[in-house]
């Protein structure tokens, strides 16, 4: 089990250049991939995740998760971060879309999307990957920046494959 990810500290709030944070990213999720090895609680893997992926990601101001607790219904759950939405229903803001779509939200200007749901003013760009367990949305990782454009498709991805990997045994 890992203490933390071995990577070169940076400031909250870092904006890195694009090939320097997929680069960070690429280089932690071995690391976070081995902490997580043989979990299968969700709440340890979601907790863990928002943890190592806060370490990572110094141009976020928000990691966690919203849970899926009804129909068309999120919850928060683990996270890092200011406090986060209580419940975001299905038909608003990002997660909300993401939760709709079961796709990837990446917005590059939050100010852009129509309905987004300020629960940090600070908030200038987001990415919401959907989690698909058993064929069911369990819950989204909702990543926010106080940066316009602070996350690319290349970090959606990776991530998108590290939470398939993570939460493909994991116990709702």
């Amino acid at each position: 089990m890992s203490e933390g990810i071995l990577l070169p500290a940076l400031a909250r709030g870092t904006l890195l250049a694009r090939a320097e944070r997929v680069a960070r990213l690429e280089q932690a999720l071995p690391q976070i991939r081995a902490a997580l090895d043989g979990e299968r609680d969700a709440v340890a893997i979601q907790a863990t995740l928002a943890c190592l992926l806060w370490e990572t990601l110094t141009q976020t101001n928000w990691c966690g998760f919203y849970r899926r607790v009804g129909d068309r219904t999120l919850a928060v759950g683990p996270y890092q971060g200011t406090m986060g939405c209580l419940r975001i229903d299905f038909d608003r803001g990002v997660c909300g879309a993401a939760a709709r779509a079961r796709e990837v939200q990446l917005v590059p200007d939050v100010s852009q999307f129509p309905g987004h749901i300020a629960c940090d003013d600070r908030t200038r760009s987001e990415l919401v990957v959907p989690i698909v367990a058993g064929g069911e949305l369990r819950a989204v990782l909702d990543l926010d920046s106080p940066h316009l454009d602070a996350f690319d498709r290349a970090e959606a991805d990776l991530l998108v494959a590290l939470v398939a990997d993570v939460f493909a045994d994991a116990a709702f």
